[in-house]
């Protein structure tokens, strides 16, 4: 039996652009390349030299701080390059990937006949481990925690975000195996939070949620201050719902393949779908022949949290989504008229955007503006569901007040979760990056 909730703050961004329903398999990249970078708070140590010859599954790099997180490649093939930066720095690892993926066997298992230290075990063996974080923090979890329980999102609202209905599409069985694999790790409940109709609604061993509103009601930051919100002294640990699948797989198979669907979606694209690929494929080769113009910008992510990203950059571990917007560039004349062109999207009712809800916009990347003077509004407290003072916050944060920091409520929050006032913010704060540095800041004072 599920429970019912319904979030009332937030704002959808209708935008052009998604993807159909159509599935097709990306272009094959020759060369992969994998950032270290795409885990937060990671300094790697390097397990392979330049010329090794890999399995997909080989360990690449482990964590310094933790020799027990390790980082795997995804590909089989040859490491041709390790790219680095100031003070040798890794920025990169590049790897010659063979035309067809040979997998290092890890042992087909059964989640319900191992114990806890099995199935960590397991996870950190093969590299699965990466798709665990924490909260507080937003970190990779630490494998010597047990959470009070686990959090998986089976939707999600942001614009143009990928359906779950189409990415887990075939892989009921593999989510079911990893629900239960997740079981194991928390003495508590696993909550899996869904939006309507779906397999998900069938899953055994969890409590299930139904949860209804705008964005960001499928963040699953904004699920756990509605369910179980998180004290003093918590940990909590979340994983996206592909990742479940390729968990599940992990077990079935042995394998451990990180093939997963990605939107590629936005205004810019001139046949919006879904692809089979794998974290480090080549943007360019991702995009190739996709694309309506030049002058775009392509964003790793979805509009509001991703990254920008370069053609000779690559899909990033986490991504379900590539989003290319048009790159903004061309002064708008008096561009705060309202019906003035066909794509203002505003939070303020002097645009009268809210009077065409259900129109789709086309929004490039431009600021609107420049930063200004940060002050009280109203605006953010409009588009923020979880139950804490954003803008008190992001200034205790931007002084370092770590008390006054753990007061407003630090430890429940995620960059993701102050996505929208990045959005509708008059004061143009970049509230994403100045709340990952509060983190930060938290994790070496406080720990």
């Amino acid at each position: 039996m599920s429970t019912d909730i319904k979030i009332k703050k937030g704002l959808t961004i209708k935008l052009q652009g998604a993807a159909s329903n159509d599935i097709e398999t990306s272009t094959r990249s020759k060369i992969f390349t994998i950032y270290p970078t795409d885990f937060h708070g990671i300094t790697p140590k390097l397990t392979v030299k330049v010329g090794a010859k890999l399995l997909a599954g080989d360990v690449l790099f482990y964590a310094k701080s933790n020799e027990e997180l390790k980082f795997t490649s995804p590909v089989s093939g040859e490491l041709t390059g390790i790219i680095r930066g100031a003070k040798r720095k890794i920025l990169a690892l590049t790897i010659k990937a063979d035309a067809k993926d040979t997998y290092k066997d890890f042992g087909k298992k059964t989640p319900s006949n191992l114990t806890d230290v099995q199935i960590k075990e397991a996870l950190l063996e093969c590299g699965a481990w990466a798709f665990i974080n924490q909260r507080p923090y937003d970190t990779l979890a630490n494998p010597k925690d047990t959470p009070k329980a686990i959090f998986v999102s089976g939707f999600d609202t942001a614009p143009l975000a990928a359906n779950t209905k189409i990415t887990l599409q075939g892989k009921e069985d593999a989510f079911q195996v990893g629900m239960d694999a997740l079981s194991k790790l928390t003495e508590g409940k696993i909550h899996l939070s869904v939006q309507g109709n779906s397999f998900l609604n069938t899953i055994k061993g969890v409590s299930i949620h139904n949860i209804t509103g705008k964005h960001p009601a499928g963040n699953v930051g904004v699920q756990i201050s509605k369910i179980n919100p998180i004290n003093s002294g918590d940990r909590v640990w979340t994983i996206n719902a592909q990742d479940v699948a390729i968990i599940g797989n992990l077990f079935l198979t042995g394998n451990f393949d990180t093939t997963r669907i990605i939107a590629l979606a936005g205004s810019e694209v001139s046949n919006p779908k879904y692809y089979q690929a794998k974290p480090g494929t080549s943007i360019a080769d991702f995009t190739k022949d996709k694309l309506a113009s030049d002058n775009v910008r392509i964003i790793n992510g979805n509009p509001l949290t991703g990254k920008s990203i370069k053609m000779e950059g690559s899909l990033g571990f986490y991504n379900n989504e590539v989003t290319v917007l048009p790159e903004g560039g061309a002064y708008r004349f008096m561009g705060w008229l309202p019906f003035v062109g066909n794509h203002i999207h505003s939070v303020s009712r002097t645009s009268f955007s809210f009077l065409a809800s259900k129109k789709e916009y086309v929004l490039n990347t431009l600021l609107n503006g420049e930063e200004r003077a940060f002050v009280e509004t109203g605006a953010m407290e409009k588009v923020m569901p979880i139950d804490v003072y954003p803008m008190q916050l992001l200034k205790a944060t931007l002084v370092g007040d770590i008390d006054r920091m753990e007061k407003l409520g630090i430890y429940e929050v995620a960059p993701e979760d102050f996505a929208l006032i990045d959005y509708t913010s008059s004061s143009k704060i970049e509230a994403q990056d100045i709340i990952r540095k509060g983190l930060d800041l938290m994790i070496s004072e406080v720990g």
